[in-house]
């Protein structure tokens, strides 16, 4: 019986995979080539408002705000002149409000750019589980062909497929001061005689 002739169309090489494949992408690169000046501005801002440096900062200007302002307008032997009368505060709410009112849109505007980076980073870690996939179904596919080629060698030898799953193993020869097993027949050296599959008639 004829061996069975494998099929022409054999699984990519290295060299047709890497040809086949995209380039690797710097991700963080385009992210900071795709910024403009105002987009450095605003990601430099969130990065520092959401710090604690900056909240201690608020923490300390608040203090010295108020606790100066309530000790010259209390205190009066102090001879200190408020500049933000207590307890109404103003100047200090004013600030503070226009403040918040822009650091809540530039904060808006800092996360929406950290979020177009985040999806860059989506979109190339999908394209590398991607190529490792698909290289590792040519990996599989190598296998698959060199699993039917022995196959095939098995076959032309006239030998079955259990005679050559058979692998006879080695017994080194024993010791000065060990003896040989008696499992198994020994030759004329004292070695043990390892059994080989058959061919088939």
């Amino acid at each position: 019986m004829a061996p069975k002739v494998l099929p022409h169309d054999a699984p990519l090489s290295l060299e047709q995979l890497r040809v086949s494949r995209k380039p690797l992408r710097d991700i963080k690169e385009e992210y900071e080539n795709s910024l403009t000046r105002l987009d450095r501005l605003a990601v430099w801002i969130t990065e520092k408002v959401g710090t604690m440096g900056f909240c201690l900062a608020i923490f300390v200007w608040t203090v010295g705000w108020t606790g100066y302002n309530i000790a010259a307008t209390k205190i009066t032997s102090l001879h200190w002149k408020p500049f933000d009368p207590f307890p109404a505060f103003v100047a200090y709410l004013l600030i503070s409000n226009v403040i918040q009112i822009l650091l809540m849109p530039l904060i808006m505007v800092g996360q929406n750019i950290q979020g177009r980076h985040s999806e860059l980073r989506g979109e190339n870690d999908f394209e590398v589980n991607c190529k490792a996939e698909k290289e590792i179904e040519v990996i599989l596919m190598h296998l698959e062909r060199q699993q039917d080629l022995l196959t095939q060698i098995v076959k032309a030898q006239g030998l079955k497929l259990d005679e050559a799953l058979n692998i006879p193993t080695y017994n080194p020869p024993p010791r000065p001061n060990e003896t040989p097993d008696k499992s198994e027949p020994a030759d004329a050296d004292g070695n043990a005689a390892t059994m080989l599959p058959k061919r088939a008639e």
